[in-house]
């Protein structure tokens, strides 16, 4: 009878309790609006944007990059709005916003309107993605974070299949009529996600002296994983950018085969964050990002070296999934480095979700001049994006052995 008690014990902080899946609920539903159709919806919206004359094909493309100007602004306030908010009422304020800017986007009164509220879609996505988990996580147990983290990022992967699904059917309606189902969509999540935010902020983790003692390795491993995190956006930009229209022009397979293509990469990225999760609850955070990095490295440079049908479905499949899949991996890395401090570990995902924008807005303005200027050699682009990555790579194995002396 005395080891019943303690089986209980040892059970009884892996499971979640209502209040616990209702956050994770409003997790995904916040990086579904604010990154998932936010960003991802808008790709697919931009021929009909230019073919009923709303805007230019340059104008198009220059209100694309509002949002990820916003969202680098938004990874910066994140923290200042919550801060001066709470958690709980910042996200509330950031998903309206987020949803307002989709029925805003139905009006294109004008460019600078359209800009401004394509920009404030940015802001909420930057500041959501530093917010929800950070928020959510120090109210899980630490043994189902994984699984907590994969799920909040699920919306990810869901945007980007909303993007190769829900639009095409939209539009059949309309342009205007898009924009007003993707808000209604929006509205729907952000009702659902009201009352889910956890009522109280994370408590401050006292100062202690091994705390100290760990600061300046925690710090130093912290540095490595910025400037990892920041080496993926630049691979990950390439197939973000350039895989539809590689398959479709670069290849000459035509338009739908290009859809399919995005469809199936939509499909993945559902499964990516999931997958990635539940990998790190069983092999720790750490292993999870090293292999991450790794067959990324080989997904892109199989881009790169091959135009077989085979290899450009395994690496549709391998990006499409690990896109979102990154995320929650880097954030579980960044609570294994610093395990007890909550409000660093706020901190240290904002550096890491700025230097993401910041080198993915980079990434996508150099891809695009080094593609305009070399005659359109996506074979150069993707080895770049692969160059980043073994980069990444190999400094998580250069930081392993220096940390093992």
């Amino acid at each position: 009878m005395s080891a019943q008690p303690s089986t209980l014990g040892v059970r009884a902080p892996e499971r979640l309790d209502a209040a616990a899946l209702f956050a994770t609920l409003a997790g995904l539903c916040g990086s579904f609006v604010a990154i998932g159709l936010a960003r991802f919806a808008y790709t697919p919206l931009i021929p009909p944007l230019i073919q009923a004359h709303w805007f230019t094909a340059s104008q198009a493309v220059t209100l694309g990059a509002a949002n990820f100007a916003g969202y680098l602004l938004g990874a910066l306030l994140g923290r200042p709005i919550a801060h001066a908010l709470t958690n709980r009422h910042a996200l509330r304020v950031l998903m309206a916003t987020a949803t307002i800017a989709f029925f805003a986007c139905a009006f294109p009164l004008s460019v600078a309107w359209f800009f401004a509220w394509r920009l404030a879609s940015g802001v909420a996505g930057g500041a959501i993605m530093v917010l929800v988990a950070t928020s959510i996580l120090p109210h899980v147990p630490p043994a189902r974070r994984g699984f907590v983290s994969g799920m909040i990022f699920l919306g990810l992967g869901l945007g980007i299949a909303a993007s190769g699904t829900l639009i095409p059917s939209l539009l059949h309606y309309g342009l205007r009529a898009a924009w007003f189902g993707l808000g209604v969509l929006a509205l729907l999540l952000t009702a659902i996600s009201w009352f889910g935010w956890p009522r109280t902020d994370a408590p401050v983790a006292a100062a202690s002296a091994p705390a100290h003692r760990a600061a300046l390795p925690a710090q130093a491993a912290l540095r490595v994983l910025y400037a990892q995190y920041a080496a993926n956006a630049l691979g990950l930009v390439p197939a973000m950018v350039l895989l539809v229209d590689y398959v479709a022009r670069g290849l000459g397979r035509g338009a739908s085969t290009g859809a399919h293509i995005w469809v199936l990469y939509g499909m993945a990225a559902i499964a990516g964050p999931i997958v990635c999760g539940q990998l790190a609850d069983r092999i720790g955070f750490k292993l999870a990002w090293r292999f991450a990095l790794a067959i990324q490295t080989f997904a892109v440079a199989l881009l790169a070296v091959s135009s077989h049908t085979a290899a450009i479905l395994v690496a549709t499949l391998i990006l499409g999934a690990l896109t979102p899949g990154v995320v929650p991996l880097a954030l579980g890395r960044i609570h294994e480095l610093v395990p007890h401090d909550h409000l660093e570990q706020r901190a240290a995902w904002s550096r890491a979700t700025t230097a993401f924008a910041l080198f993915q807005a980079l990434g996508g303005y150099g891809y695009s001049f080094l593609f305009s200027h070399t005659h359109e050699n996506y074979a150069l682009i993707f080895a770049c994006g692969a160059a980043a990555l073994a980069l990444a790579f190999m400094a998580d194995l250069a930081t392993h052995r220096l940390s093992r002396r």
